[in-house]
């Protein structure tokens, strides 16, 4: 189970975000976070399975669902070496990387939420998704009417899409995700299972339409 040990070695780290100081403290970082969390992941195997038997959820404590706490510094003015949050990400099969569509969970002090969708989709994924929105309104409606979206949205309509269009303001989006925002108390209680679970279930719905455009099962 998530305590609030999690949240107070991300506050510790906040502070002492350096490799001497994270080395010392190796293993109450596997202690309070890496364990927790692995037990997190592996009660959701069952869950998300009835939702979908294609997305992956991996309770690996090294290559799975997890994502490293390492920062890639290479092309950042930060050079902090080690986030200071903990992700999960639950892709679908036939995702390579962050930007498929699935499933998320976001654990950090004072800002913890989770839902699903695809975050910043490339290229021709992007412009199949919008092609979908355009040719299946309704069901695109069905789908998100009770969603809050997120992401970055473009000022104009992408290019060879009707700026006129009455889901134009759909059509201008970079992601489409939908979260749900909680708190660390939730995230330390004994409903955080269900409440995630629930709220892939509401999300399950647009992640069926995102996997129709980009032709995957779901």
């Amino acid at each position: 189970m998530i305590t609030p040990a999690l949240f107070d070695f991300l506050r510790d780290l906040k502070q002492n975000n350096d490799r001497e100081w994270f080395k010392a403290q190796k293993p109450r970082y596997e202690a309070e976070v890496v364990d927790p969390v692995t037990e997190f992941i592996a009660g959701l195997v069952e869950p998300v399975a009835r939702i979908s038997p294609h997305i992956i959820v991996d309770p690996r404590p090294n290559g799975g669902s997890r994502f490293r706490i390492y920062r890639d510094t290479r092309f950042s003015k930060d050079k902090s070496p080690y986030k200071t949050q903990v992700g999960c990400q639950f892709r679908h099969e036939a995702g390579k990387d962050a930007h498929a569509p699935g499933f998320y969970i976001h654990l950090a002090p004072g800002e913890v939420f989770f839902g699903g969708g695809v975050w910043g989709p490339k290229g021709e994924a992007l412009r199949q998704i919008r092609q979908r929105i355009v040719d299946k309104p309704e069901r695109w409606q069905e789908a998100t009417g009770a969603l809050e979206l997120r992401g970055d949205q473009l000022v104009r309509a992408p290019k060879g899409f009707d700026p006129e269009h009455p889901l134009i303001e759909d059509l201008r989006r970079k992601s489409f995700f939908s979260f749900r925002d909680a708190d660390e108390k939730l995230a330390c209680s004994d409903g955080f299972e269900a409440a995630v679970e629930e709220q892939f279930q509401k999300v399950a719905p647009l992640m069926k339409f995102i996997a129709d455009a980009l032709l995957l099962e779901f």
